[in-house]
């Protein structure tokens, strides 16, 4: 895959703002719990803290997923349900949360997911942002049997896919908050 796209660094580098009407302290107790994600995610449908204390730096969470067959559909995609791990790398309540996902070895990988928050008068601007420095081991193999052509064409794809996700997975949480 020598100069192939894949290879390009940071390989998704995004990020989505919200307004939602509720101060940092609570928008930070609602994200910076992982098991609440069914609420919110387009995918991750909750899961379980497996070591370390829950939301705190160190702790690991174990996600559970569920991916249809429309997404990307024309890719190698994992299906239906899948697990994930994440380690918790940044918690600074009414701040900042953020995880690196683990490859199966428990090692982090350059793909940090995050929510940064900012006091905006009587509420907060929540940021969401997703950033893969290196492709993943995931990565590389679902475009292990790609020509150029259709990687660049994955990444276009899945771009657009992590973008809607981004907004979608705000918009979710948003409501989540304001009808506490």
């Amino acid at each position: 895959m020598a100069n192939s796209i894949i290879e390009k660094s940071p390989l998704f580098e995004l990020r989505a703002d919200k307004r939602v009407s509720a101060s940092p302290e609570k928008v930070y107790a609602v994200v910076s719990n992982l098991p609440r994600q069914a609420e919110w995610s387009p995918e991750c449908r909750g899961g379980e803290w497996i070591s370390g204390e829950p939301s705190a730096v160190g702790a690991i969470f174990r996600g559970e997923n569920l991916r249809s067959e429309d997404v990307v559909s024309w890719a190698p995609l994992i299906r239906g349900t899948w697990y994930t791990e994440a380690r918790i790398v940044a918690a600074e309540p009414g701040r900042t949360f953020q995880w690196v996902m683990l490859t199966h070895t428990q090692e982090d990988q350059e793909s940090l997911w995050g929510f940064d928050i900012e006091a905006d008068g009587d509420g907060s601007v929540l940021t969401h942002h997703f950033r893969m420095g290196k492709a993943t081991a995931g990565i590389h193999k679902i475009v292990k049997d790609m020509d150029e052509q259709e990687r660049a064409q994955f990444i276009t794809d899945w771009t657009a896919k992590l973008e809607q996700d981004l907004d979608e997975t705000l918009d979710r949480i948003k409501v989540v908050i304001e009808k506490q």
